[in-house]
């Protein structure tokens, strides 16, 4: 095991500051060392890390999700509105419309595999969208109109919307039928996620505060600690009460960020966003080298050209979606340009659930594993790409001198 995280990390590094050098996101990189340590490759990793891929690949995403929410102001949050709320879901029900209307007649499936195909490709990537957005926020680009902020907000909630429908999907491919209490569950889980997030910040900050009050502050680095393992517990919660109700782990964790910067003093949570700012480094390479393994690219070469046709037209749907939803704003041309941009990339989601559908024994599951796979290779790096070098040139604020390798 030792070794399979030295090559990670030494290789994932390596591979990282390679395309750096020739002006790429870091993350390609990443991906391409894991798709190479990889079963499917080189198969180089230890059976008991890609056994527990899932569980770091979380913990990952809740180090970034957290530093997002030390980044967050509410009061932005509030100014933004509608638009938020439509970015959740709009863009990936288009993208999945477009799958449900072309996919049937383009790769031979019935109205009902499309559904589940589109359900599994509507999700933006988290692990993708929000890095960049909080490094835009720090360089105040955008900021001015709330749009990193919207973006991450936004793709925060589009997660959850997409995996509930894909559940549903599945459900009524194996013959069942949908249930309405599936599609109440949306807003449920995204209300009690943030309640409970908000609840379980300020109880944490009122704790930080007494604790400081009667001389026995807390460090940092132990403040860090407790939040994390807070942070576990609100996604495990969402495990646990599955079966009764839903709850959004990962917003909870947003939340309680949120919340905790709102009632800490400014210096403090600047303070734990950069410590979670140096564990994000480690992480980093950790959540896309595990992606990365995650990706069976020998379904690639069966997907062939229509299939990537498809995805074509599901982005330019999905596109379609994001200008409806910014319709009425404050925003220009340009920014309007790059919240399509910076909701193209996909990658955690399509990893998590690309293989379900074949490991469930539905007839589409090979074609679906294998759309994921190439819209994780086409759009991953695309979008990425795309907001690195677009930034600049697409929002206001900032210091010009910035260089895009930053990102």
């Amino acid at each position: 095991m030792l070794t399979s995280f030295a090559l990670i990390f030494l290789v994932g590094l390596i591979f990282a500051a390679i395309c750096q050098r020739l002006k790429l996101p870091r993350m390609i990189g990443m991906l391409i060392t894991g798709i190479l340590l990889g079963p499917y490759a080189l198969d180089l990793l230890d059976p008991s890390i890609l056994s527990i891929s899932a569980d770091l690949r979380q913990m990952a995403l809740i180090i970034i999700l957290l530093k997002a929410g030390l980044s967050l102001d509410l009061a932005d949050l509030k100014k933004i509105g509608r638009p938020a709320v439509m970015m959740s879901c709009v863009p990936a029900s288009c993208e999945i419309l477009g799958f449900f209307l072309f996919a049937p007649s383009l790769l031979g499936i019935t109205r009902m595999e499309a559904a589940v195909m589109g359900a599994v490709l509507g999700a933006v990537s988290p692990a993708v969208v929000v890095p960049r957005m909080v490094q835009l926020m720090e360089l105040k680009y955008g900021t001015n109109k709330s749009i990193p902020q919207l973006i991450m907000a936004g793709a925060s909630c589009d997660d959850i919307f997409v995996i509930v429908l894909f559940s549903t999907f599945t459900n009524m491919a194996q013959g069942g039928r949908a249930r309405i209490i599936d599609f109440v569950n949306i807003p449920i889980s995204i209300v009690l996620g943030i309640l409970l997030g908000a609840m379980t910040g300020y109880l944490l900050s009122l704790f930080f505060e007494t604790a400081y009050a009667h001389k026995h502050g807390i460090r940092n680095s132990m403040k860090i600690i407790v939040v994390l393992g807070v942070s576990f517990l609100l996604t495990a919660i969402e495990t646990w009460l599955k079966s009764i109700i839903s709850i959004s782990g990962l917003l909870a964790v947003v939340s309680m960020a949120c919340v905790m910067k709102a009632k800490s003093v400014a210096f403090v949570s600047k303070r734990l966003s950069e410590k979670l700012g140096k564990l994000w480094i480690a992480a980093e390479v950790m959540l896309f080298v595990l992606v990365g393994a995650a990706v069976d690219i020998r379904y690639t070469l069966d997907a062939g050209f229509m299939a990537v046709v498809m995805i074509l037209i599901a982005l330019v749907l999905r596109a379609i979606g994001v200008v409806i939803c910014l319709m009425g704003t404050q925003l220009n041309k340009k920014e309007r340009l790059f919240c399509v941009i910076a909701y193209l990339p996909k990658a955690t989601v399509q990893a998590a659930i690309g293989s379900v559908p074949l490991a469930m024994g539905l007839s589409c599951g090979k074609i679906v594993l294998s759309i994921a796979v190439l819209a994780i290779l086409i759009t991953a790096p695309v979008g990425a790409l795309g907001i690195d070098l677009s930034y600049q040139y697409l929002l206001v604020g900032g210091d010009e001198n910035t260089p895009i390798s930053t990102l």
